[in-house]
C-alpha cells in the first residue's frame, strides 16, 4: 500500500477555479492562494444562507491510541455521494501544526480519501492558525502594556486572565515567568502558554456567524477582572480593531479538492477535548448552501464533538443535521472490550462483543438528540467475516441502525458507495427529529453541566471544585448564565479518567477550574487533568519529517 503523501503526489490536482464551478461558486469570490487553494469571500460582506443541502454529522466511538478515521470518512462519504450523482462538500476542520509534529501526524485525510494538496493543508496552509496566534499574542502583548504603562497611576487588576498561544506541542512553555530583567523589561507576572487550538479566539472564529459577529465576540473576550471584580474586555483595552486586522482574510473559508476532485471547504481547528471541536459556521453554510450534502465533522468520540455540536453550534448557528453518522473501527471496539492495545489486530469475538457497549452508548445518546443514525465501519485488512457479519447483525438487530463498510481508505469513492447509499436511504426514510438538546438555555450553568456529565457521559455524581463554584457564580451574577457549557475532558473515556475505556457509568465527575469565554459566549467546564498545552511523546513525528529541494517527506 502506498503511503498518504505518496497517492497525494500521484493525484492529478483540478485548477481551483475549476473546483469552485463544480460547487456553483462564483470566481470572482476567489482569493486564490497558489493554483489549488482558495480562500472564498463573502458575497458584498453578507452572511451566507444555509439553504440547500442536507448536513450530516460524522463522529464517532469512544477515541483510541489506535485511532478511528472520523476524517477519512468524511471525505470519502462525499466522495462516494458524488459518485451516486450528487454534489457534495466536505467542511473540516484545519490540522494543527501540535500534533501534525507531536503524536498524531497530519490531518488530512488518509489513503485515496485526503483532501490536497496534503503538505500545504498540514503545513502552514493558509496562515488562519499563524493570524489567530498573532491575534492573541497581540491581545497579550496590549494588556501587559497596558498595566506596565499605567503603574503609576495606581492600575490594579484583581486578576489577570489572558494567557499566550503557540501552535507546537511545548510542555515548558505551560507555565512561565514574563517581565524578568530591568523594570524596563515589564512587570514581573506569572503566565503560560495554551495550544493555539485552544485559543477563545479560535473558538469565535468557528462559532461567528460573519465579520460584524466576529468583532463583537472579539470585543467582548474577558482579559481581566477590575478590583470590584467587573469584567475586563478586549474593547476595553481598545485592541478589537487591531485583532480584526490580523484576521481579516483568516475569517474567510479555504476551498481545496479531494484525491477526487470533489470540492472540500476546510476552515477553524479548536481540538475537542479542550473546546468545541468543530469547523467553522461560515465554512459549514457554505457547504450546505453550495451542496446537496455538507458533510462536516466533529472532533473525537460523539461524547465529546457530537454533543457539543447539537448543544452549542448548532443552537447558536440554528441549522442541525438530517443524520449523523458514528465511526467505528473493530480494533477500537476489541480495545473498549478489554483486549490489549497490541493485540486488537488479532481477531477476537469475544473482545469485539464486550466492546461494543461503548458503540451502543453513543448510539443511544445521539438518539436522544433527536438524531437518526448510520454506524460505519472502518475496515482493516486484519478485520474477519465474522466479525464484520456479528457487527452488521449487532447494528441492525440491536441498535435498530442502518450499517455500512468503508473501504475508501483503499478504493475511495468507489469504496464509499454502500456508506453514501446507507446514508441517502437513512435521510429520505428517516430523518432526523429536531435536536432535543442536553439542557435547556435557562438552567443554571451547574445543572448543564451536570445534565452532560450525567445524561451523556453516565456519570453517577458530579462534583465541583470550590474555584470551578466560584467562578461558575461570577459568570452567572454577570449575565452569563445562560451561555451553554463546553465540558474538557480526556477524549479516551466517558470518564475524567483517560484509562477507564468501555462504557463506564456511576464514577464521580471532578470540575477542577472553569475559564469564561465571554467573546465565544460559552462556559468552558475543565474536568480531570486535562492539558490545554500537549507535550511532545519520546518520538514526535518532527523526527521523520523532512524537506530537500522543496519535496517534503514524512508527513502521514
Amino acid at each position: 500500500m502506498k503511503t498518504d503523501i505518496e497517492i497525494a503526489r500521484e493525484a492529478r490536482l483540478a485548477p481551483i477555479e475549476e473546483i469552485a464551478d463544480k460547487a456553483a461558486i462564483s470566481r470572482d469570490r476567489l482569493e486564490n492562494y497558489g493554483r489549488f487553494i482558495a480562500k472564498v469571500a463573502p458575497v458584498n460582506g453578507e452572511t451566507e444562507s444555509a439553504a440547500g443541502g442536507k448536513l450530516i454529522l460524522v463522529t464517532a466511538i469512544t477515541a483510541t491510541k489506535a485511532g478511528i478515521g472520523k476524517t477519512t470518512v468524511s471525505i470519502g462519504l462525499a466522495q462516494g455521494l458524488c459518485r451516486l450523482g450528487y454534489n457534495a462538500i466536505p467542511a473540516l476542520r484545519e490540522p494543527s501544526l501540535g500534533p501534525c509534529f507531536g503524536l498524531k501526524g497530519g490531518a488530512a485525510g488518509g489513503g485515496y480519501s485526503q483532501v490536497l494538496p496534503m503538505e500545504r493543508i498540514n503545513l502552514h496552509f493558509t496562515g488562519d492558525f499563524h493570524a489567530i496566534t498573532s491575534a492573541h499574542n497581540l491581545i497579550a502583548a496590549m494588556l501587559d502594556n497596558y498595566i506596565f504603562q499605567r503603574r503609576r497611576q495606581g492600575l490594579e487588576f484583581k486578576e489577570v486572565l489572558w494567557r499566550r498561544v503557540l501552535d507546537v506541542n511545548d510542555r515548558a512553555l505551560r507555565s512561565i515567568v514574563t517581565g524578568l530583567g530591568s523594570p524596563a523589561d515589564g512587570l514581573p507576572s506569572q503566565s503560560g502558554f495554551d495550544i493555539t487550538a485552544a485559543s477563545e479566539l479560535m473558538a469565535i472564529l468557528c462559532l461567528a456567524n460573519d465579520e460584524a459577529d466576529l468583532r463583537r465576540r472579539v470585543g467582548n473576550i474577558i482579559v481581566a477582572t477590575r478590583p470590584d471584580g467587573t469584567p475586563f474586555r478586549v474593547d476595553d483595552l481598545g485592541a478589537t480593531g487591531a485583532v480584526m486586522a490580523l484576521l481579516s482574510d483568516a475569517v474567510k473559508p479555504n476551498l481545496v479538492q479531494t484525491v477526487e476532485q470533489t470540492p472540500a471547504v476546510i476552515h477553524g481547528g479548536p481540538f475537542a477535548n479542550i473546546a468545541h471541536g468543530c469547523n467553522s459556521v461560515i465554512a459549514t453554510r457554505l457547504a450546505m448552501r453550495h451542496a446537496d450534502y455538507c458533510v462536516t465533522e466533529a472532533g473525537f468520540g460523539a461524547d465529546l464533538g457530537a454533543e457539543k455540536f447539537l448543544d452549542i453550534v448548532c443552537r447558536s448557528a440554528g441549522f442541525s443535521p438530517d443524520l449523523t453518522v458514528i465511526v467505528a473501527t473493530a480494533r477500537g471496539l476489541k480495545m473498549h472490550g478489554g483486549i490489549p492495545l497490541d493485540e486488537i489486530g488479532r481477531p477476537s469475538l469475544d473482545g469485539l462483543k464486550a466492546g461494543v457497549a461503548n458503540l451502543r452508548r453513543h448510539v443511544d445518546n445521539l438518539h436522544r438528540f433527536g438524531q437518526s443514525v448510520v454506524v460505519v465501519f472502518n475496515r482493516y485488512p486484519s478485520d474477519t467475516e465474522e466479525e464484520m457479519d456479528y457487527l452488521r447483525s449487532f447494528c441492525e438487530s440491536d441498535l435498530g441502525c442502518r450499517f455500512a463498510i468503508n473501504d475508501s481508505f483503499a478504493l475511495g469513492g468507489a469504496g464509499a458507495e454502500e456508506m453514501a447509499k446507507a446514508v441517502v436511504r437513512e435521510i429520505a426514510d428517516n430523518p432526523s427529529r429536531p435536536i432535543a438538546y442536553a439542557y435547556d438555555e435557562s438552567d443554571t450553568l451547574r445543572d448543564k453541566i451536570r445534565k452532560v456529565a450525567v445524561g451523556i457521559y453516565g456519570a453517577g455524581e458530579v462534583t465541583f471544585s470550590p474555584k470551578a463554584s466560584a467562578l461558575l457564580a461570577y459568570a452567572e451574577e454577570h449575565g452569563m448564565g445562560h451561555f451553554p457549557v463546553c465540558i474538557a475532558k480526556t477524549q479516551y473515556s466517558f470518564s475524567g479518567d483517560p484509562k477507564r475505556y468501555g462504557a463506564v457509568s456511576g464514577f464521580t465527575f471532578d470540575i477542577k477550574d472553569v475559564a469564561i469565554n465571554g467573546g465565544a459566549e460559552m462556559i468552558v467546564a475543565i474536568a480531570g487533568s486535562i492539558m490545554r498545552m500537549p507535550g511532545l511523546p519520546l518520538h514526535p513525528c518532527a523526527e521523520q519529517i523532512d524537506c530537500r529541494n522543496g519535496v517534503i517527506t514524512g508527513l502521514s
